[in-house]
This record gives C-alpha cells, sequence and structure tokens, in this order.
C-alpha cells in the first residue's frame, strides 16, 4: 500500500460553548490554510494520485459525490484523460478503470467500503481521506490523509474543498490567486438581501456543476433552505418557470450563457454572479448557509436526519 502520512497529532478541538462559533463557521474559516497545506502536499507529487492518462472513476457520497463530479470534469477536460464520477452506490459493475479514487472524509461509510471490496484486484484504488484510523485504510489500496481538514461539524465544509484542491493543484490547475480570493469570501459582505429569500437556485458550467449540487445541498443541510441546482444552459429548459420574487439564482463560476442573467430578473428573482474562483464562490455559500440557518433558529452543526457518517446496518 501507497500511503501518504498525515501531518503530526494535534490537540483535540475543544466543545465551544454557546458563545462560541459553531463548528461550521470555525471549519469554513479555516479554509485558504487548508486549501494551502493541501496546495504543497500536492507539489510533494504523491504516487496515490491518478497519473496522466490513466483511464479514472472518482466516486463518493453526498458532498464527497460533488466533489468528485468537478474533479473529473477537471479532469479530463484538462487532457489528463478520461475521468467519470459515481455515487459509490451506483458505481457500474462492467466498466474499467484504470484507478477508482474514493472520496470519504470519515472512512467509514458503507457504500464506499462496500465498492472498494468489490473492486479489490480489478483496479487501483486510492482513498482520500480525513481520518487514517478508519476501515478504508485496509480497503484502499492507497490512501492520501487530510487530516488538518478534519471537521467536527456534520455538514462539510473543509475536507470537501480542500480535497479538491489537492486534486486541482495536482493537475496544475491551482494558484495563490484562488486562497486570495477564499480570504475575500470569508470577509466581503454576502449580497443586500439574500437573506431575505426563500429558494435558491445554483448553476453551474462545466466543472462547477458538480459545485452548484454542493451549494444547494449546504443550503439544505445547514439551514432547511429549498434549493436546486442545474447547469446553466439547462435552467432555461422549465426551471426558471418557478422562480419568483422570492427567488435567489446564484451562477457558480463564469461567464454566463447570453442573456441568462436578464432572464432572471425579469421572473424577480435575485441574480448572483460574483467574479471570485468558483471555489471561493462556495465558500460564500457555506457563509450564507450558515448565516440563514442562525436566522431561522437552527443549529447548523447537527442538520436533522443528518449523521457524519452513513454506516448501514448489518453493513
Amino acid at each position: 500500500m501507497s500511503y501518504v502520512e498525515p501531518s503530526p497529532a494535534e490537540p483535540p478541538p475543544v466543545e465551544p460553548s454557546p458563545a462560541e462559533p459553531s463548528y461550521v463557521e470555525t471549519e469554513t474559516a479555516s479554509q485558504p490554510e487548508c486549501w494551502r497545506r493541501a496546495a504543497e502536499l500536492a507539489a510533494t507529487g504523491p504516487t496515490a494520485l491518478p497519473a496522466s492518462g490513466e483511464r479514472v472513476a472518482v466516486v463518493g457520497c453526498g458532498t464527497s459525490l460533488y466533489m468528485a463530479q468537478a474533479y473529473a470534469a477537471l479532469r479530463e477536460g484538462a487532457g489528463h484523460g478520461e475521468t467519470d464520477a459515481f455515487a459509490a452506490s451506483e458505481f457500474p459493475a462492467r466498466r474499467r478503470y484504470d484507478r477508482v479514487v474514493a472520496l470519504t472524509r470519515s472512512g467509514t461509510t458503507t457504500e464506499v467500503l462496500e465498492l472498494l471490496a468489490r473492486l479489490r484486484g480489478t483496479a487501483r484504488t486510492t482513498a482520500i481521506t480525513a481520518d487514517p484510523g478508519t476501515p478504508v485504510r485496509d480497503a484502499a489500496d492507497d490512501l492520501v490523509v487530510l487530516d488538518f481538514a478534519d471537521e467536527r461539524s456534520v455538514v462539510q465544509t473543509r475536507f470537501a474543498t480542500t480535497a479538491l484542491t489537492l486534486l486541482r493543484a495536482h493537475l496544475g490547475l491551482h494558484s495563490d490567486a484562488v486562497l486570495r480570493d477564499a480570504a475575500t469570501a470569508l470577509t466581503a459582505p454576502l449580497p443586500a438581501g439574500l437573506l431575505d429569500r426563500t429558494q435558491f437556485t445554483f448553476l453551474g458550467r462545466g466543472w462547477t456543476v458538480g459545485l452548484a449540487n454542493e451549494a444547494a445541498l449546504k443550503m439544505k443541510e445547514a439551514s432547511l433552505s429549498w434549493t436546486e441546482a442545474y447547469p446553466a444552459m439547462e435552467y432555461r429548459h422549465g426551471p426558471i418557470s418557478i422562480s419568483t420574487g422570492t427567488t435567489a439564482t446564484w451562477l457558480l463560476g463564469g461567464p454566463a450563457p447570453d442573456g441568462l442573467a436578464a432572464q432572471v430578473r425579469a421572473t424577480g428573482a435575485q441574480w448572483v454572479h460574483g467574479a471570485l474562483d468558483p471555489l471561493a464562490d462556495l465558500v460564500r455559500v457555506q457563509r450564507l448557509a450558515v448565516a440563514r440557518a442562525a436566522a431561522r433558529g437552527l443549529d447548523p452543526d447537527r442538520p436533522r436526519h443528518l449523521t457524519r457518517s452513513v454506516i448501514l446496518d448489518g453493513a
């Protein structure tokens, strides 16, 4: 097994008092530093990550699936080889890949572990995780550990974006400008009136379709908001019909399709399209999700019906 060593152990975090920020707020704010460390790790050229020319599948569940979608589009678009993304539970059994990359924060998710067991001996597998002391260590051929991006909150923020930063940097698609944009995303005011909206639509193009899916999930999990996500060009093909004066339509990454902003505004919806790197723009959505949770009296660290990892009985 190829194994990328985690960073030295750090003292466990202190439980926050009610007067302190939520875990998700603290973890969201730490992303620029986590991304910097991920880029440094990528610069060492870990052999556990896909080599150019390999046929690759990337799998995950929930947030990890959406990061997989973003990476798959980035890798194939950059000419590094055919790259597909699947929910771990929907991996096509008859397809063959040179390498399968599994994104799993906890290292315990049932569908991921079952898939890795099935793939043993048929494809090289790499797991990217926050916790090397979990079953994924033995389930995958290779392991990359981002323990410095582990989280206490059920709602994922920094692990997901740090994993994607590692993969972007490995493709040569990361720069210091991304870190500067992330810092801006943490401090710049959110667009006026956004908190008053009750319906949120997120749009993406190319690799940012995965980010749009993740943005919608963040708003659902943390603030119980009504959200949806689409490829930007698909929004015209039906979904725009439900937009009203209570809607915010947010495009992550650009440029926007010709005429779309005007069409959205004509419905009464608020149009949001920033100039930041799309991954940094996702940080703004994370902030919005936390702010909306606070406005509704919700605890963003403990979304209803959710746990930090999905472990199925009997698995």
